[in-house]
């Protein structure tokens, strides 16, 4: 595989306006992603942003920004019309999508999300964290997958496991593990193009989860497991934890 990350930047955010360029610890938000991202070293690292002022930002830090139209409708949009301007002639086979809200997030999670593309059949994967709590469980912000991991003949659980469905709702019913979607994904390249191409579905609609349209048309998407969800910052409220979090580590 060579991969190629790609962080999709906005400042039309409904709860938070203007997150990219939120401060924490001095720094706007968007550049601890974009740190974090390039530490995994998992190929190059650029932001897809329609604002020019993210794109300066972006660039003062030493990092790569493309510009894009501002009606794309989300951010897997954005990043292919990115991809087609660093990339045209297709050197990069993968594509790594890491959500430019996630300022905490462990450069290991760039490689985990890797792993299920090993398999040729898999055509998306993402990651999954342990679910720790009922509150959690309940969450509507926190979105779950159906997927059961295996184990090996010494018990030992399976590292990836493919995905069945999506929600909102804790899902499965009954006793046993459940599952936080974590929003990265790695994208074969072919699969991405097909995605962006596919019309919004039912279920999609329902749920108000993307990822659903490819279940939908017939797509393959594999987890991996981490053991903790990376802190997503979406609200004022995240914000202020996401700076306490930063003030906590430095």
């Amino acid at each position: 595989m060579k991969p190629i990350v790609l962080i999709p930047a906005r400042m039309a955010s409904t709860r938070l306006p203007g997150k990219p360029l939120a401060d924490i610890a001095g720094r706007p938000m968007i550049v601890h992603v974009l740190d974090r991202a390039r530490a995994a070293s998992v190929g190059p690292v650029a932001v897809a942003t329609a604002e020019q002022e993210i794109a300066t930002v972006v660039r003062r830090a030493g990092g790569t920004a493309i510009l894009t139209p501002p009606d794309l409708p989300s951010g897997s949009d954005r990043i292919w019309h990115a991809l087609q301007k660093l990339d045209p002639a297709g050197a990069y086979d993968t594509v790594i999508n890491l959500q430019g809200d996630l300022p905490g997030v462990d450069p290991a999670c760039l490689h985990a999300v890797l792993r299920p593309l090993a398999d040729s059949a898999t055509d998306i994967a993402t990651l999954v964290a342990p679910v720790r709590d009922r509150d959690e469980a309940v969450a509507e912000s926190v979105v779950k997958a159906a997927c059961a991991f295996g184990h090996d003949a010494a018990g030992e659980m399976a590292d990836t496991a493919r995905a069945l469905y999506f929600s909102r709702m804790p899902i499965p019913w009954g006793q046993g593990p459940l599952w936080h979607h974590v929003g990265i994904y790695a994208y074969r390249r072919a699969a991405l193009a097909r995605f962006v191409g596919l019309p919004e579905s039912d279920l999609e609609k329902r749920e108000k989860l993307e990822q659903l349209r490819a279940l939908e048309a017939g797509m393959t998407i594999g987890c991996a497991r981490i053991p903790t969800a990376p802190f997503g910052v979406d609200t004022p409220a995240d914000l202020e934890r996401a700076r306490a979090l930063s003030g906590a580590v430095a």
